[in-house]
């Protein structure tokens, strides 16, 4: 039996949480944005009211009100988000265990199996759809295909609260003359290399002989390929959520900063990754930088460590590392990120009793303590003393 694979997406949802909660919004145009006093304020989300006017998620907030001036602008709240998913997430599994949540606000189905119960997939997707709408009150949009990336693809194409049914056969019409940054997995840095090698479109990439593509990307050029041919094989996997790749933090700075003062924020923010790693249980080997300038240009670059870690200590200075090689000194910076990746579940283990490690370890386990007794703002290291360093991070 074939595969059957439902994406459900729901429309503009942090937008459309608010127009639920409060019906005055019903119908209005309504934009979310981060917390402008931090200087987060860009548009996370808009209604279709708003986007008719213009306004575009990643907006500045000077920018939306200008193209929406009758709008009305809301701060988001990360935690009715969390529990409207789960809302959601909690009638797809009426129908099937096999549910992946592919983001706060989508999720693939395997309703392979279920069709016996329910009937077939576009019967499914259609309950599936009526079921969120009077349940939840949200509007979704739903692919329904024979795999995870057809079904993505199908969301996208309709869209608010369409259904899109795509099989093998629907792929050359469908997909083929679509931008080839339309396809799935394919951002702006793979666009302008495909650019470079005269493809413009899903199409053309189908077209194009593989084994260039795999000597010029390696294997993610025939991952390309077999995606514009509508080729993909990967499960869905309900328990991706358990199995936690990485964590990070990242600040939005008030004002342009450089040197000593964005040496300081990455120090707390190691510091807070490590404090979140150690909490879960976890370590990890590989650092990743994120830094945006005022023009929104962005930079991101990791590392590899030798040893698996959740000590503060390490994290920064590998993230110092990589600030050194990769960013101008004098260059300023309005966001930095950092992240611990390639994490294991922690182990005992067997350190020299008055090694460099085992003191750093007992250092952050004693900070550890006060935070948990006293907040997280009570202890920071002495670099963040310095004018605007706290500040900055928190």
């Amino acid at each position: 039996m074939e595969r059957a694979i439902l994406l459900a997406d729901m429309n503009a949802f942090f937008a459309s949480v608010h127009q639920v909660l409060d019906p005055r919004l019903q119908g209005k145009p309504v934009v979310v944005i981060g917390d402008p006093e931090q200087r987060r304020g860009i548009v996370l989300s808009a209604s279709y009211e708003a986007k008719r006017t213009g306004v575009k998620t990643g907006m500045i907030l000077r920018e939306a009100r200008q193209a929406c001036p009758h709008g009305f602008f809301v701060k988001s709240q990360y935690h009715l988000y969390v529990s409207f998913s789960s809302r959601f997430l909690q009638i797809m599994r009426d129908f099937t265990p096999l549910v992946e949540p592919f983001s706060i606000d989508e999720a693939f189905l395997d309703v392979t199996g279920s069709q016996k119960l329910f009937g077939t997939p576009v019967v499914i997707a259609r309950q599936l759809k009526q079921r969120i709408r009077q349940e939840v009150g949200l509007t979704c949009s739903v692919g329904v295909a024979p795999n995870k990336l057809l079904a993505k693809m199908g969301a996208d194409l309709q869209k608010p609260d369409g259904l899109t049914v795509i099989g093998h056969r629907d792929v050359p019409d469908l997909l083929w003359p679509l931008p080839v940054r339309e396809l799935f997995g394919v951002g702006s840095r793979y666009e302008r290399h495909l650019r470079r090698l005269n493809i413009f479109t899903i199409g053309d990439l189908a077209r194009f002989p593989v084994d260039i593509l795999k000597r010029k990307f390696g294997v993610i050029g025939e991952v390309l390929w077999l995606s514009a041919n509508g080729t993909d094989s990967s499960p869905v996997e309900p328990e991706t959520l358990d199995r936690v790749k990485s964590m990070g933090h990242q600040v939005t700075l008030p004002r342009d900063c450089k040197g000593d003062r964005l040496r300081a924020v990455i120090l707390e923010l190691a510091d807070l990754v490590a404090y979140r790693v150690r909490s879960d249980g976890y370590v990890g080997r590989t650092v990743t930088l994120c830094l945006k300038d005022p023009d929104f240009c962005w930079l991101s670059r990791m590392r590899t460590i030798p040893e698996y870690t959740d000590l503060g200590a390490e994290i920064a200075a590998a993230a110092m590392g990589l600030l050194a090689e990769h960013w101008f000194p004098d260059w300023p910076v309005r966001m930095v990120g950092v992240t611990l990746a390639n994490l294991i579940p922690c182990r005992t283990e067997q350190r020299a009793l008055f090694g460099e490690r085992e003191k750093l370890k007992r250092i952050e386990q004693a900070c550890d303590l006060v935070r948990n007794r006293f907040g997280r703002k009570t202890i920071c290291r002495a670099a963040s003393l310095i004018e605007g360093g706290v500040e900055y991070a928190r």
